[in-house]
């Protein structure tokens, strides 16, 4: 539970929901430093900053460099961090920003407009066998190789622009009868966004720099969307528990409950694994 006049760290602002929850439980002097790269999260930030004035402190940087720039501002150490990993839902529904297969959009992508690697880039200009090697690799998409093919084909013709042209080539490359539940698309969407954002790297990177920031008996809270996700969050908590750094509090992860599902359906794939750290230093 976050108490008042204590110190937060939010690595993932989004929608601003963790940030606003945890200003609220921490009031009156509580304090939140937010961190996101997507011009938009910073916006909706910054609206949030003129309610709590000097208590959130908003910087628009990967958080997979939060360490040092925490530092640099001078803040050595939280009382508690977060992290949610997923995609915010105006990230989704804003057709223009390329995530969803199910809007006509760019094929984009970017959390943060400054990065020069689209999806229209890889889908247009890497070979096949890059192609392939990314959906399978990042979508654990088993006809990586069939879509991957398609996807040449296609783009010998004309450029593939938008996102339901690529989610229709997909879904003609994949047998019909395979996916009832999720969109045939689905993994291959999420190898890009992986792929285009360096999420992978950057989670590494961010949680092991979220781990130094934290003070003893304070905790890290990381909630993931994807198995690829969960197994770098899941096996980082184990690394740093067997060398007495952290103490796991979720042995499994935490998952939605029915209603929740039914009340968020994004919230349907959602693990929240929770660690403790121990009285020991770690920069």
């Amino acid at each position: 539970q976050p108490k008042r006049g204590l110190m937060y760290l939010d690595l993932t602002f989004g929608g601003g929901g963790h940030s606003e929850q945890l200003l609220k439980l921490s009031a009156p002097d509580g304090i939140v430093v937010a961190f996101d790269q997507d011009s938009k999260a910073i916006e909706i930030a910054l609206k949030l900053k003129e309610i709590y004035k000097d208590r959130l402190i908003v910087i628009k940087e990967n958080f997979s460099n939060c360490y040092s720039v925490v530092k640099e501002i001078g803040f050595d150490s939280f009382d508690g961090i977060i992290m949610d990993i997923g995609v915010a839902s105006f990230q989704l529904d804003d057709a223009q920003r390329g995530f969803s297969f199910s809007k006509d959009g760019p094929l984009d992508m970017r959390m943060d407009k400054d990065n020069p690697l689209s999806a229209r880039e890889i889908i247009n200009n890497w070979s096949r066998q890059e192609l392939e090697q990314i959906i399978r690799n990042y979508g654990q998409e088993r006809f990586a190789k069939r879509i991957a093919l398609k996807i040449e084909e296609k783009r010998a013709k004309a450029p593939i622009e938008t996102t339901l042209e690529l989610a229709n080539i997909v879904k003609e490359a994949v047998p019909a009868y395979f996916y009832k539940k999720i969109h045939p698309a689905t993994k291959t969407f999420q190898a890009l966004r992986i792929v285009v954002n360096s999420e992978l790297d950057s989670l590494k990177k961010g949680l092991n720099d979220a781990i130094k920031l934290l003070k003893p008996y304070s905790r890290l809270v990381v909630i993931s969307f994807h198995s690829l996700e969960d197994k770098i969050v899941k096996d980082t908590f184990k690394n740093f528990s067997q060398q007495k750094i952290l103490s796991i509090l979720t042995k499994k992860p935490i998952v939605p409950s029915l209603q929740e599902i039914n009340e968020n359906p994004r919230s349907r794939s959602a693990k929240l694994r929770c660690a403790e750290k121990l009285e020991v230093t770690y920069d």
